[in-house]
């Protein structure tokens, strides 16, 4: 085998994808259209999730990102960063606390055992 041909497997190899193809075509003979359905699948997911749109142009099929249902997750995902921010700001508060309320008993004992020796 060629360099050449070697590296063309290797890196057809390199994407899972097409080793998924692979291996589905080692148990039998397929066709292209059964190859096909499982990205055909994904791409009906995101359609219904309007984050594509499919138009038609004789023999092509172009998709579209559709981008706006995307704020909609940006905004949801903000929503719940602030409640972390606070929930983790509430806890960093309460640390603080009981740091202070630990050293200050700290201090407190080392005063009582300096007393008691002298």
């Amino acid at each position: 085998m060629s360099p050449d041909r070697l590296s063309a497997t290797f890196a057809a190899l390199a994407d899972p994808t097409r080793r998924a193809i692979l291996a589905r075509l080692a148990s039998s003979e397929t066709s292209v259209t059964d190859l096909a359905e499982p990205v055909s699948k994904h791409l009906k997911v995101l359609e219904r999730a309007g984050l594509i749109e499919r138009g038609r142009e004789a023999q092509w099929r172009p998709c579209r990102l559709k981008a706006t249902p995307l704020k909609d997750i940006a905004q949801w995902v903000e929503y719940y960063r602030r409640h972390w921010e606070e929930s983790f700001d509430r806890l960093e508060g309460y640390l603080k606390e009981l740091q202070r309320k630990n050293k200050s008993q700290e201090i407190q004992r080392k005063e009582k055992r300096d007393a008691r020796k002298t």
